[in-house]
């Protein structure tokens, strides 16, 4: 698979009918701008010229006018993913960043860095896409502080209603006599049953609330994979999950572990109650597929 495939597949995360297949000898080949990221422009004559480290870190911390396929604006505006499925997302709503359009970096004197952006946003399953103004503040001090995100322009976005859909869903497995488990989504070959897929896109949208707080300057997140999702019991008008998810970090290529305990409704969204990350397996395979 080429490398210019495999940075699309990793934007479009989200879609359970995507079978994207990501090796961990490739998985590395994502957006230029990275220390070890080669530039792929000479991939047809064999040949690949890897960038000077000091170009690289000078370019993570730039200010001003930003290069919109770089690492800075494209790690900012992965944010503006995360913030959208944490605030929107639903079984039925899934966001992903389709392209960065122009981005501005400044330092605000002794509080952080704030981004302002111009990017069109994926609503993946009603496909759906909206150029959008987006500004990413990243606060300096604490890890534990998340980035401070405003987005506006997304009335194309949110205008689908799918409260029909999600009211069916509820019903279901809120009636249910035996509590839903699935397992791998997506599995080896990227595969998803149907009946599955709101389950997954349920992890993702959880997972956003972890990748949203641990985003820095620094990071870069993608979905890989729900490795279990087990629906648990409870007599609040909601559905309640444990789950656990893996997310790829880009920048390490580090497959992370969390595990998470979520709620969702029709009428209240999805709301993370506690969120863990686990230690790594060394000797766990990595998932193939990245989204």
């Amino acid at each position: 698979m080429g490398l210019r495939t495999i940075i699309v597949l990793a934007a479009l995360m989200g879609s359970g009918s995507l079978a994207a297949t990501i090796r961990p000898e490739t998985a590395s080949a994502d957006i230029p701008g990275h220390p070890g990221v080669v530039n792929d422009t000479a991939e047809g004559a064999g040949q690949k010229e890897e960038l000077p480290l000091e170009e690289l870190e000078e370019d993570v911390m730039a200010t001003g006018e930003l290069n919109p396929t770089h690492f800075p604006a494209q790690r900012a505006a992965k944010v503006v993913q995360h913030y959208l499925n944490t605030r929107y997302g639903s079984p039925y709503k899934l966001f992903g960043l389709e392209k960065v359009y122009s981005g501005n970096a400044e330092d605000v004197e002794g509080s952080g860095r704030r981004y302002q952006l111009e990017v069109s946003v994926h609503e993946i399953i009603n496909n759906a896409t909206q150029k959008c103004s987006a500004e990413v503040f990243f606060p300096l001090g604490e890890k534990s502080l998340s980035p401070q995100v405003q987005a506006s322009s997304l009335e194309e976005l949110l205008k689908k209603s799918t409260a029909v859909e999600e009211e069916a869903l509820f019903q279901k497995y809120k009636l249910n006599q035996s509590l839903l488990s699935a397992h791998n989504l997506p599995d080896s070959h990227g595969h998803i049953e149907p009946d599955m897929e709101p389950f997954w896109h349920l992890g993702t949208v959880a997972s956003s609330f972890v990748m949203l707080k641990e985003s820095t300057e620094s990071t870069l997140y993608n979905m890989a994979q729900v490795a279990n999702i087990t629906q648990q019991p409870t007599e609040d008008d909601q559905l309640k999950f444990d789950c656990h998810t893996l997310l790829h970090d880009m920048v390490s290529q580090e497959i992370l572990h969390w595990k998470l305990l979520f709620t969702w409704s029709p009428a209240g969204g999805v709301k993370v109650l506690q969120m863990e990350q686990l230690p790594n397996c060394q000797r766990c395979e990595k998932p193939q597929n990245t989204l």
